[in-house]
């Protein structure tokens, strides 16, 4: 016994110290590029990291699939890195790197030792300031990305359920396209269509670099201003996205998958932006019908009732608006109309009651590992500063967004799902299988 007090002793411990404030510090470059930075010295270790406020949202409607191309292709080398030899250099110098790209920002990375820390940021600025961008280059990634999409999309089982509600749930939005885009609108984008694409948003003003880890921060401020500060100014990226109507009565769609055997049922709702308390209330609310074995829709409708494979609750919180979706996947011969029937009950207690005081101890709980885990490496802590700032504009959410969750009532839990998980604010998309000709 007393060693087992001791364990659990240990255990919370470390979950305290892994808790502890994130301490940084943020400036602006003259030419208006944001920095962050963090020391971490409890590792030999450093980020370098670029967020470019950029992503699908910000294409063309003729020429998707620009922005998720440019997280491939700018890493094709640069005037000083030749190509090819982005990878090589990165991993004979004992580090690694990738990107990312969302609807709303793309995020390149790379983490080395910490006595490598000047070449990271050399690299970042070679990037940004002198990217080769040629037809070559064009040619070679047109070929990775339309792989990544056989690979990912047009092979993979229940890949195209999102862009199905996206495109039934946004009229006007650009969140009504996909983050890989049309192949048809890169083949037929032009060199100097994929340059003035660059020139416009790769630029220092629209990004954030974050520096954690394992740093001499004097030292750390005279590398940045020496790569980054000679990087000239773009012009001021200006977004004016069509708003939306307000969905007013339920919209029944179908969509087709070749890939799939067992249909599913998805019941997607516009939700407000991830920057505001209702979101994160539906964060709660997503993890009260779905997180894990215990919860409501997988006990009622996988342990109990046997009548789904699988069921669930995203909430998809982006920079303008959500997607609220709840999906199942029926057993033998359940319907998707009982599914939906069985869902729409478990939705309406939700409005009707509060949650149980143990449901709710038990998500704070969860947020609050959720909180923990998500600051618990510098690569994650670099993310999260590089994202509450892009995405937030407030980077000490880092520190205080967990503070939001601690303080939301089940009052609000059964509010917020009254507000908006409502039939007639709906797309009930059913995802069937495509009869092969």
């Amino acid at each position: 016994m007393k060693k087992t007090i001791l364990t659990l002793a240990t255990v919370a411990a470390v979950f305290t110290a892994k808790a502890q404030k994130v301490v940084f510090e943020e400036y602006d470059l003259k030419n208006g590029m944001h920095v962050i930075l963090h020391k971490d010295n409890s590792a030999p270790v450093v980020v370098t990291s670029v967020m470019y406020h950029v992503g699908a949202k910000d294409e063309q409607p003729d020429r998707t699939g620009m922005a998720h191309f440019f997280e491939h292709l700018l890493f094709e080398g640069t005037k000083n890195i030749k190509k090819g030899d982005w990878f090589k250099i990165v991993s004979s110098n004992g580090g690694r790197n990738n990107a990312n790209t969302t609807d709303d920002r793309t995020y390149y990375y790379e983490i080395f030792p910490s006595n490598n820390l000047e070449l990271g940021l050399w690299m970042e600025s070679e990037r940004l300031l002198q990217p080769v961008i040629k037809q070559e280059g064009v040619d070679t990634q047109n070929e990775v990305v339309k792989e990544e999409k056989r690979l990912r999309v047009d092979n993979q089982p229940y890949s195209r359920f999102l862009e199905n509600v996206k495109k039934n749930i946004f009229k006007k939005h650009p969140y009504k396209g996909t983050t890989i885009g049309k192949m048809k609108h890169l083949d037929d984008a032009t060199l100097a269509e994929f340059q003035a694409f660059n020139k416009k948003f790769y630029v220092p003003n629209n990004a954030t670099l974050v520096v954690a880890g394992d740093i001499d921060v004097k030292q750390a401020k005279q590398w940045i201003k020496e790569y980054f500060e000679r990087i000239p100014k773009g012009k001021e990226v200006v977004r004016q996205f069509p708003k939306e109507d307000p969905i007013t009565k339920q919209i029944n769609a179908k969509a087709y998958d070749p890939n799939i055997q067992i249909p599913a049922i998805m019941q997607a709702y516009r939700t407000p932006s991830m920057k505001t308390r209702d979101s994160r209330i539906l964060d709660m609310v997503s993890s009260y019908l779905s997180s894990g074995k215990s919860s409501v829709l997988y006990k009622k409708l996988v342990d109990t009732k046997k009548m789904a494979l699988q069921a669930g609750a995203i909430n998809l919180s982006q920079e303008d608006y959500g997607t609220y979706i709840v999906y199942a996947l029926p057993l033998g011969k359940v319907s998707l109309e009982d599914l939906t029937k069985e869902i729409d009950e478990e939705i309406v207690k939700l409005q009707t009651n509060l949650i149980s005081e143990k449901d709710y101890q038990k998500l704070q709980n969860k947020f609050e590992n959720n909180f923990v885990n998500s600051n618990s490496s510098v690569e994650g802590v670099a993310n999260s500063l590089a994202r509450y700032n892009v995405l937030f504009g407030d980077t000490n959410l880092v520190n205080t967004e967990i503070d939001i969750y601690r303080s939301i009532t089940r009052e609000e839990i059964r509010e917020v799902a009254k507000k908006y998980l409502n039939p007639n604010q709906r797309v009930v998309l059913e995802y069937l299988p495509e009869k092969k000709k």
